[in-house]
């Protein structure tokens, strides 16, 4: 895996984040009757047509490309509710929104194998587009106040997809601040260039030390 490479920045690739948000559980709608379903990672169902039922979202997925139900959109994925959430975005420059961990993730499934079910689904989309750039531009800003003194970073809500974009780059230049700003480091660089640079004194001829 991309996030197993290099374990000092973690990264991941977005079907790797997509994956993993996957395991978020949504309400669906069966159209059908259906057994429970013995999964590894729990039993779902059994289902009954018309009568709402909740599963993982890879589940949800699966049924929907096959018909046999409808996806219920989350509560905050409505106009109504994303409206509000733009609005407080652009009004407090310095603080995120609280919204679901994986909202970049969930939405874009939900748009690429539901959209149907989705009430004005090009406004919804619209919006959590906007809600993603301002929040993108306020970590841009926020990127910008690093200095050498610098030791942490808190970026309260952020989702999983922009803390998967943001971290390597702050790593590094943590990293990079550190090293170059550490007293020690400095210490050591002044010890071995001195070290190097220091003439060897005349000490006189050298003593025999064999036996005589």
């Amino acid at each position: 895996m991309a996030g197993q490479s290099d374990p000092h920045l973690s990264l991941f690739s977005p079907s790797e984040v997509e994956f993993v948000a996957e395991d978020e559980i949504v309400e669906i709608v069966p159209n059908i009757r259906m057994e429970a379903l013995n999964m590894i990672c729990g039993d779902f169902g059994p289902f009954f047509p018309q009568i709402a039922s909740k599963v993982p979202l890879w589940l949800a997925v699966a049924l929907k490309r096959r018909g046999k139900c409808t996806i219920r959109p989350p509560e905050w994925m409505t106009v109504e509710r994303l409206t509000q959430v733009l609005d407080a975005e652009r009004e407090s420059p310095r603080e995120f929104q609280p919204l679901p961990f994986h909202y970049i993730e969930i939405s874009k499934l939900l748009f690429d194998h539901a959209r149907d079910d989705i009430s004005d689904a090009y406004l919804v989309r619209s919006l959590i587009e906007d809600i993603r750039d301002v929040r993108f531009h306020k970590v841009e800003t926020g990127l910008e106040t690093i200095s050498g003194r610098t030791h942490a970073v808190k970026l309260k809500n952020l989702s999983a997809m922009e803390v998967n974009i943001v971290r390597p780059f702050m790593v590094r230049t943590l990293q990079a601040f550190y090293k170059h700003d550490s007293p020690q480091m400095i210490q050591q660089a002044d010890n071995t260039g001195s070290s190097r640079s220091t003439p060897v004194t005349d000490r006189g001829p050298r003593r025999d030390l064999r036996h005589r």
